[in-house]
């Protein structure tokens, strides 16, 4: 309502579970409304109106009925909430009408009934709210502005704020829940109308209609005070989804950013931002709430995590985006050879696109091949439900998926593919040789039940405290057998698995600990094999519907593992993971140093470790091990910060034993545009003269397990490195002409 509102309507509600301070954290309906009107100008004030409402679910929470002296009985009888609310417009304009005023705001002792408890009601019921429910003053607002000695607005009450103008409190005979709070609001509105404060009511708050779509840059400063996680939501759900389950509250403009998992999809999380603190502290109360049959866990997140995900620096995606109130909608599967043109006529007539091919945003890889997908906008949600209903249908010889988007995912999705160097850029000073593994070491598989499975973990959660949570059982643990399972964003998922020294032993852990609390949280235990370890830290899933395998099996490219001293006893076990390229090799030692080989040796950390490994399109899984060692059982020393470790075998006595997981040492050339069906064959064929072994060839893959069209060639040194870029670049294999290139270049 506008500011210069000449009535006030002081409102008070009440639910049939939680009231006062916890209004609307259980979800449970209203059941109680009361109003007064009071006029600003004459200082009169009308009847008195209380009104039950009966709720859907006819329960009471036995705080409740002490609290309202309510009970099932007399909420039988009473009108729904769509009928209460009319019945207040009616009362409200009549009253008004009467007085000979034109306008009115609402007036309530706290935002709570408004944003956490009308709002999300009439949400899930489908009920159109008056106009009047988006915009109110609250009273202890107005009186702190009025009175600011009277202390924090989060610490006033009615009692305390009619205590501090000397205001006697009601009889007992008239403290009925609803009326008490109404009149007390009345009474200590109309003192700071009067002399000597003179107050006029002018903090006006406004609940959003709708949400607004935008972009968002990297360099944007993002308070993490205002940035909650959601967990658990449906996997076609939108961004409209998520602003429907935080109705009444303002969420910020382009707000809501859909997180991703490693191959592109929705994976069930969301990072929201509100416009202020006080609007996310009360999205936090809506831990465990429900989207439909589902309930969504809300967490604290950080401005940095938003950034992550919803951050952009592309130009063409800002432009792309400019176009405010805009419907998004992502094309996924389009073929390759796919135009502008292509789309348009595929979408058709009854779904024209926003400025036609303008409108259009492909997404490339950084050297300019279609990844397949689009995102599309369109002026308005009637042509935006038209395009959906394509979904599936066939545009060439490929059907096309048809999904509601986000500024968001735009971003996303163009910071996956295009963010990223497909080559980690290198110190340019010198040729550094590159260590390539031919296979990359994978952890043993077996399907002897001798792991548990912790889930529910604490975000927060590290190693140590998963041993002091496993107690007298950490003695079981097998070394390197603490594995926590992260993200796309590289943070903790809540998982962690947990290798024991026999299935008796995991047996035991997961009897014992199964729902045992880790700090305000209680934790699932559960047995399972290495095998399923194995899978889902490779990006498989396991669930109640079985065991899914990685999307794609061939070789990752996985960040390292964190460095550990391991004793001689425990060498078998060490480096269960390394990483398959590393930007800096070791110094070769001399095969017979008088100097033992040292167990670990490390790499100095980059200026941005998160660009030492190789994107290249290739299936890197959203799930990596932790550190894999347990620090109170086992000597356990941090690595110097950034650091990676690389284990060796240990030298036997009569002499020094070579690793299998020991890099090959050489200079590194980038392929680029082979033909598809190209095999380390003909790679060795088009590099023939420069003695090559097959295990110097690399060929990449991409999400979907498919050639992506590039290969590694370790050389044996940067001399024919380089003589070979300068010789064979741009010769043709298979009639497509290939690109060289030195990967420090």
């Amino acid at each position: 309502m506008a500011s210069h509102s000449d009535t006030l309507v002081v409102f008070f509600g009440a639910t049939a579970g939680a009231n006062g301070g916890k209004l609307g954290s259980d979800e449970r309906e209203i059941i109680l409304l009361v109003w007064q009107i009071v006029d600003l100008h004459e200082k009169k004030v009308g009847k008195l109106q209380r009104r039950l409402v009966k709720p859907d679910s006819l329960e009471l929470t036995d705080q409740s009925k002490e609290e309202t002296g309510l009970s099932v009985e007399e909420l039988y009888k009473a009108e729904p909430l769509d009928k209460v609310l009319q019945q207040f417009q009616q009362s409200v304009s009549a009253e008004l009408k009467a007085l000979g005023r034109s306008s009115y705001t609402l007036c309530v002792d706290g935002p709570l009934i408004i944003r956490q408890a009308l709002h999300p009601e009439a949400s899930k019921k489908n009920l159109v709210l008056p106009e009047c429910f988006y915009s109110f003053v609250d009273v202890r607002k107005e009186f702190h502005k009025c009175c600011p000695n009277a202390g924090q607005v989060q610490d006033l009450t009615l009692h305390s704020m009619l205590e501090y103008v000397c205001i006697p409190e009601l009889p007992l005979s008239e403290q009925v829940m609803g009326l008490k709070e109404v009149r007390c609001m009345v009474q200590l509105s109309l003192h700071i109308l009067a002399e000597p404060y003179n107050h006029k009511f002018s903090c006006f708050e406004a609940v959003k209609y709708k949400l607004e779509s935008g972009a968002c840059s990297k360099t944007e400063p993002v308070d993490s005070e205002t940035v909650i996680r959601a967990r658990g939501l449906p996997w076609q759900s939108s961004d409209q989804d998520i602003s429907r389950f935080f109705k009444g509250l303002n969420i910020a403009k382009g707000g809501v950013a859909l997180c991703l998992n490693a191959q592109g999809r929705r994976n069930g999380e969301a990072l929201v931002r509100f416009i202020n603190q006080e609007h996310r502290d009360l999205a936090l109360e809506r831990h465990k709430h429900h989207m439909g049959s589902r309930y969504i866990e809300v967490y604290k997140a950080t401005g940095e995590e938003f950034l992550k995900i919803a951050g952009g620096t592309s130009n063409e995606v800002a432009q792309f985006l400019s176009k405010e109130n805009q419907v998004i909608i992502r094309m996924r599967g389009l073929p390759f050879t796919a135009s502008p043109q292509d789309v348009l006529t595929f979408l058709g007539a009854d779904s024209p696109v926003t400025d036609a091919s303008d409108g259009l945003l492909f997404v490339k890889y950084p050297d300019g091949r279609p990844t397949g997908d689009a995102f599309v906008l369109f002026s308005c949600e009637e042509y935006a439900l038209n395009a959906l209903k394509k979904h599936k249908q066939i545009l060439g010889k490929r059907y096309i998926e048809l999904f509601r988007s986000t500024a968001a995912e735009v971003q996303q999705v163009l910071n996956r593919y295009m963010s990223t160097p497909l080559i980690s850029t290198l110190p340019s000073s010198s040729m550094v040789p590159m260590p390539v593994l031919a296979t990359p070491p994978y952890l043993a598989t077996g399907s002897t039940r001798d792991c548990v499975r912790l889930r529910g973990l604490p975000y927060t959660a590290a190693i140590e405290d998963i041993l002091e949570f496993m107690g007298e059982h950490t003695i079981d643990i097998k070394p390197h057998g603490v594995h926590m399972v992260l993200n796309q964003q590289g943070r903790p998922s809540g998982d962690a698995f947990i290798q024991m020294r026999s299935a008796d032993r995991a047996f035991m852990v997961a009897q014992k600990c199964h729902k045992k609390m880790m700090k305000d949280r209680y934790v699932e235990v559960f047995q399972c094999s290495t095998e399923e370890m194995s899978f889902v830290l490779m990006g498989g899933t396991l669930n109640r519907s079985g065991l899914s395998p990685p999307p794609c099996k061939l070789p990752c490219l996985a960040p390292p593992a964190y460095a550990a001293f391991p004793s001689p006893a425990m060498l078998s076990e060490a480096a269960l993971y390394q990483p398959p390229l590393l930007a800096t090799p070791r110094t070769p030692q001399p095969p017979h140093s008088p100097h033992p080989t040292p167990t670990l040796a490390y790499y100095p950390p980059q200026h941005h470790p998160a660009q030492l490994y190789m994107n290249m399109n290739m299936n890197y899984t959203a799930y990596y091990p932790s550190p894999p060692v347990s620090p109170s059982t086992m000597s356990y020393f941090a690595s110097p910060p950034g650091s990676v470790a690389l284990a060796a075998q240990q030298p036997h006595a009569q002499g020094h034993v070579a690793s299998p997981m020991m890099p090959q040492h050489g200079a590194l050339v980038r392929m680029q545009g082979l033909p598809y069906n190209a095999g380390v064959k003909d790679i060795l064929s088009f590099f023939q003269g420069y003695q090559l072994q097959p295990d110097a060839v690399l060929l990449l893959y991409n999400f979907s397990g498919q050639r992506s069209g590039e290969a590694l060639i370790t050389f044996p040194s940067e001399e024919s490195a380089r003589r070979a870029v300068a010789e064979r670049a741009n010769h043709p294999l298979s009639g497509l002409p290939v690109r060289l290139l030195v990967c420090c270049d």
